[in-house]
């Protein structure tokens, strides 16, 4: 690897960290004092668990964008594939903002699914580049419909 790649890789994985450090920032407050109260389905994971899922799955996707990325010369397709992947990773924030910072499970859903569709047109536009970028995206898109099952059902178990 060039220092050029390194230092991209090391971007990548920056960007999405810190995308992932800003949700966090927003959730806290709310994991401590309102999503406990609220009524919750048996299945719903243990809070400790979500950080290095998290974590993990944004060092995923950060080694996925800079496959993608590695294959610049193929152009239209890169950079279709890449505004797809920073689309994906602002509605990942947003997400965090609306369930959490603004308390609003019904809105936070109806955003989840946007980021689903989202995150799936990047993993075919990661495929159609790097089959192994795509392939790094499934425990992601994987997390995001486990998350949408447990966003809706916090949802209407909230009325």
């Amino acid at each position: 690897m060039t220092g050029r790649n390194g230092l991209v890789l090391a971007g990548f994985i920056a960007l999405c960290l810190a995308v992932g450090a800003l949700g966090g920032w927003v959730t806290a407050p709310a994991v401590a004092e309102w999503y406990p109260t609220l009524n919750k389905p048996a299945w719903n994971p243990p809070d400790w668990l979500f950080a290095p899922v998290w974590t993990t799955l944004y060092v995923l996707m950060a080694v996925a964008a800079w496959l993608v990325w590695q294959r610049g010369q193929q152009g239209a397709a890169i950079t279709g594939a890449m505004v797809l992947f920073f689309s994906q990773l602002l509605l990942n924030l947003a997400w965090s903002f609306l369930f959490f910072g603004a308390r609003q499970p019904g809105t936070a859903f109806m955003e989840i699914l946007m980021l689903w569709a989202t995150l799936l047109a990047t993993i075919v536009a990661f495929w159609r580049v790097s089959k192994p970028a795509g392939l790094l995206l499934l425990p992601y898109i994987a997390w995001v419909s486990f998350a949408a099952l447990l966003n809706y059902t916090v949802w209407q178990m909230n009325p």
